[in-house]
């Protein structure tokens, strides 16, 4: 980290103090572990993680922790793990949910972009600091994250009985203080841990997360407009005689979260070998979480002969915005 200790950290940083206000992150969070147990080791780096240093700074962990705020850094991290065969236990909230879950692409198990292949559109999804969270969540989500890292070493030195959360997530809503667990599997056609790689060094995740990395066909370029449809006009359509099909593109974890009633579930790996499950004879929609998914599952079923397909513009995200809010938001 390069960052010093902000006002706003004490809401929710047990290792900040508010002496700490103004002070190096790294030297006060150092000075706190300290000060908690002596023997701890605790090394620190000044800077910020990227593409040009990530690979040196966590071959020299066995495990790495990730809590980052920001898409980037997620993909960034998620690359890192799976180039140097590191697993990663992430952790994620969001207002008064938590999520934490292992990838482990080393021992069978899928990596972030298996649950998310490409990220959610450009400020489309607000930060801590915009949506706020609970103070006491980040703690939660910290204290089951170490208890995931001493289950990897218990497992690693072959204590039977052990089950990290790899392929699953576990998800925590503290307003109900419910918890519930998804299961995810490895996409065969992920660019990073898939059978067909092409990712094999670091790339620059602001241009990749920004949409810049990879381009679109032109004909998504340039007609997108015509290609979307707004969640107002599909739950216009949705009430007429003959509606049309709505094509649920995301992840099983994903859909056993929420879902648009009536929805086919086709995961953005199965599109084109499962296309023949779609009927020919009606209008198409897919949606996905935040709308660029379901616009690569529209061109994967116009190149197989679908041509009366739209996506939702924003996904199934902007369907619980702007028509229905009971759709549970993630």
């Amino acid at each position: 980290d390069h960052d010093t200790v902000d006002l706003s950290n004490l809401q929710r940083q047990l290792l900040y103090r508010q002496a700490d206000l103004g002070r190096a992150k790294l030297a006060a969070a150092a000075e706190t572990l300290a000060g908690i147990n002596p023997h701890v080791s605790v090394v620190g780096h000044d800077l910020w993680l990227d593409r040009t240093n990530a690979l040196e700074i966590l071959a020299g962990y066995d495990l790495v922790l990730n809590g980052c705020d920001n898409f980037p850094t997620r993909y960034l991290v998620n690359d890192a793990c799976v180039l140097l065969g590191k697993p990663c236990i992430d952790g994620s909230i969001y207002r008064f949910d938590g999520q934490v879950t292992v990838y482990h692409t080393a021992a069978g198990g899928p990596c972030y972009r298996c649950r998310f292949p490409v990220p959610p559109p450009p400020d489309s999804v607000p930060s801590c600091a915009e949506a706020g969270v609970l103070g006491v969540l980040p703690g939660i989500v910290g204290t089951l994250q170490a208890a995931e890292v001493i289950k990897l070493i218990l497992a690693g030195a072959g204590t039977p009985g052990i089950e990290p959360l790899v392929g699953r997530l576990l998800t925590i809503d503290v307003l109900t203080m419910e918890l519930a667990e998804f299961r995810y599997g490895r996409d065969p056609d992920c660019p990073v841990c898939g059978e067909h790689r092409t990712i094999h060094e670091l790339i620059d995740y602001d241009s990749f997360c920004r949409g810049q990395t990879e381009p679109r066909e032109s004909a998504v370029e340039t007609e997108r407009g015509g290609l979307e449809i707004e969640a107002p006009e599909l739950a216009e359509q949705l009430q007429r005689d003959a509606p049309p099909v709505l094509v649920d593109v995301r992840e099983e974890w994903e859909w056993e979260l929420c879902r648009l009633e009536g929805a086919v579930h086709l995961p953005l790996s199965t599109v084109e070998s499962r296309a023949a499950e779609l009927p020919r004879d009606r209008p198409l929609v897919t949606y996905c979480h935040g709308g660029v998914r379901s616009l690569k599952a529209l061109e994967k079923l116009r190149r197989a002969g679908f041509q009366n397909v739209r996506s939702l513009a924003g996904g199934i995200d902007a369907w619980s915005r702007l028509v229905d809010p009971r759709v549970p938001r993630y």
